[in-house]
């Protein structure tokens, strides 16, 4: 999906001012799994990055309790109770993948547009340290 010139004039679709060069590099493209899962400094700036980005509909600190968009924070949720390891990863994937597409391509139904797509303008990077924190953001 390419965006288009209106999608760009989104208020809502912006880069954060966030400073992503203590990221570690990454391959061109994107990943299966989320490479940066579990790196404190990509937790960090996905926080900074989120509440730039992201809060305004999925609340402060992805405290989706009080926010007209779904709480970030459940997505692959159930992965932790998964044992087998390879299973585990798999599902992890899955949710990474949904996370991934969805804040790439936004989400539109009924041709309303409930979240903007964000592609071409959140590099894999920031995407994944988005990630990364909302996985790790505390829950009550």
């Amino acid at each position: 999906m390419t965006l288009t010139a209106g999608a760009l004039a989104d208020p809502l679709v912006e880069r954060p001012a966030v400073d992503t060069t203590d990221l570690q590099t990454l391959a061109p493209g994107w990943a299966a799994t989320n490479p940066l899962r579990g790196l404190a400094q990509a937790q960090a700036i996905g926080r900074q990055a989120f509440n730039q980005t992201c809060a305004r509909c999925h609340g402060a600190e992805a405290d989706g309790s009080r926010s007209p968009a779904p709480d970030l924070r459940r997505i692959g949720l159930a992965c932790r109770r998964v044992k087998d390891a390879e299973l585990k990863q798999r599902c992890l994937s899955d949710a990474d993948h949904f996370f991934v597409t969805s804040v790439r391509y936004g989400k539109q139904k009924f041709g309303i547009v409930h979240m903007p797509p964000f592609d071409g303008v959140l590099e894999p990077a920031l995407v994944y340290a988005l990630r990364s924190y909302v996985e790790t953001a505390p829950r009550p």
